[in-house]
């Protein structure tokens, strides 16, 4: 199945859940292992239907200036649509060259597929992304850091 979202379709999801259904997915802002200036919070969360054990969680990661997340990967069923809400960020994939995302900007990342550099491009102004997980129910972690290995 290939299924390809827009942002705008991402964000009007996210506002057509009740705010009590909305609420009771949205978990506390954390903070990563090794990050500088960067935190988490799962705004987002939805069993797919049709889908057993498999949801849609939408995940709201916040670069303060100069801020970034260590190398990491994801959960290993995890298939991530990320985009650009505020600011720009930087980001390397696989080794790949390491690229510049601005607001509206997207990427994806499959399963196993390694993010080297996920950083603010600005060491002045804060940096959002939205990045929305397909993944498994049973992965409960969605980062995972190198250095936990």
């Amino acid at each position: 199945m290939n299924v390809t979202l827009g942002a705008a379709t991402i964000l009007a999801l996210l506002g057509s859940v009740p705010a009590s259904a909305q609420d009771a997915a949205q978990g506390h802002a954390q903070h990563l292992a090794g990050a500088k200036s960067a935190k988490v919070k799962l705004v987002y969360q939805h069993p797919l239907p049709g889908i057993p054990g498999q949801s849609l969680k939408g995940v709201l990661v916040e670069y303060g200036p100069g801020g970034y997340s260590p190398s990491h990967r994801h959960a290993k069923s995890a298939i991530i649509y990320a985009t650009v809400l505020e600011g720009s960020v930087r980001c390397q994939l696989n080794g790949g060259e390491i690229r510049t995302f601005r607001v509206g900007q997207n990427w994806t990342e499959l399963p196993g597929d390694h993010h080297g550099v996920s950083a603010n491009a600005s060491e002045t102004q804060p940096a959002k992304v939205l990045a929305v997980f397909v993944v498994d129910d049973a992965d409960q972690e969605l980062t995972i850091p190198d250095n936990s290995r």
